[in-house]
């Protein structure tokens, strides 16, 4: 009987200790990673101040403004909409903390979906965080998950219908962000972040939007710009001059019977031309090995270059990998070249940025060198 007694004594510490543990790795995903302006940087808005009922909830979140000394366009950029593809998170942070603009506005929301940034997919093994080093000391920043917060909605149905259209998908991508838009103020918690987002759009008269994204090497729509039909002719462009400078990016149009993306909805709902770029992210793909925070930074994994000799991959894949700063290269190169493309069809609304690392410099410096000492 006492041994009974002491067994359970012993299994019961090690539950609670379990629990505390748990606990502390809950809490601590709710911390946020510290960003720190540039000069650039003249205000900082919340998208609650856009759709109030968003307030002092997960899905409220920051929105850097930059303004040049003239008046001109406006471009927004979205990064963090799936906070498990780091490059698009971490190239609205490179483009916050060193880009300045002479004319026009850049609006850039780094944490698009926060709720998701505030857990991350256990199933999947993901880091919940990830270093980089800068000559100022180590850098973190959050690696979440794809899909908002269970906590903050649930349960998810068994079959997901998209508010505007009545396509059907699976269940669990009701808490996907990027099929969720143009949303609906009295929706789920989802479909009012995306709400939000195009109030946001239509309060500010924002005239070009880019969503950044990643995709795992085997996803046919890799390394490739996506467009609304009424931006494809300034995505052509951009596309053709990241290809004359070696970077090679594809071109897709915005399906138009595939609803809920920022590409698609965003283009037929506001007034803004919709653009969504891809990058190549092996932390994501089905054929990986072990998800770590060396495979999120370096992007090298030896089961994506057996899986590349066999042709199974729609991107190139070598011992070299496709590392983070190539990553954000590709995403902050393809930004001012859209905006280059941009100005070219509207000059009486241009939008000039300066400061910006080019794809070079990010490959030979690494990103550790354009971000700011933290305080």
């Amino acid at each position: 009987m006492k041994g009974n007694k002491f067994t359970a004594t012993v299994f019961l510490i090690i539950s609670l200790l379990c629990c505390f543990i748990s606990g502390k790795a809950f809490s601590a995903m709710k911390e946020e990673e510290p960003i720190i302006p540039g000069s650039g940087v003249v205000e900082e808005k919340m998208l609650s101040e856009y759709f109030s009922p968003l307030k002092g909830t997960n899905g409220d979140t920051r929105i850097y403004v930059l303004k040049g000394k003239e008046p001109g366009g406006k471009v927004l950029v979205l990064g963090g909409t799936h906070p498990n593809e780091p490059s698009g998170y971490m190239s609205a942070i490179t483009l916050i903390e060193n880009a300045k603009l002479q004319k026009g506005t850049m609006y850039i929301i780094p944490r698009s979906n926060n709720s998701a940034f505030t857990h991350n997919d256990p199933q999947e093994g993901s880091p919940q965080r990830f270093t980089i080093k800068t000559s100022h000391g180590e850098r973190w920043f959050r690696y979440g998950s794809r899909a908002t917060n269970p906590l903050d909605q649930w349960p998810d149905p068994d079959v997901y219908i998209h508010a505007s259209s009545g396509q059907r998908l699976s269940g669990s991508e009701t808490r996907n962000i990027n099929r969720a838009y143009p949303g609906r103020p009295d929706g789920t918690f989802t479909e009012k972040v995306c709400f939000g987002i195009a109030e946001f759009i239509r309060s500010e008269d924002i005239d070009l939007t880019i969503d950044l994204h990643e995709a795992s090497p085997e996803y046919p729509v890799i390394n490739a710009t996506v467009a609304h039909e009424r931006a494809m002719p300034i995505a052509s462009k951009a596309v053709i001059e990241l290809q004359l400078k070696g970077i090679q990016m594809g071109l897709e149009p915005s399906p138009k019977n595939f609803h809920g993306l920022t590409h698609r909805e965003l283009g037929d709902y506001t007034d803004t031309l919709a653009v969504l770029m891809e990058t190549a992210n092996a932390a994501q793909g089905r054929l990986r090995g072990r998800t770590d925070e060396h495979l999120v930074l370096t992007g090298k994994d030896k089961e994506y270059v057996k899986a590349a000799k066999l042709g199974r991959l729609f991107v190139p894949y070598d011992e070299n990998g496709h590392p983070l700063e190539e990553r954000v290269g590709r995403h902050v190169t393809g930004i001012m070249e859209l905006v280059k493309a941009y100005n070219e069809q509207n000059p009486d609304r241009g939008i000039v940025i300066e400061n910006v690392p080019s794809y070079d410099e990010l490959l030979n410096k690494g990103l550790g060198e354009f971000l700011n000492p933290a305080d």
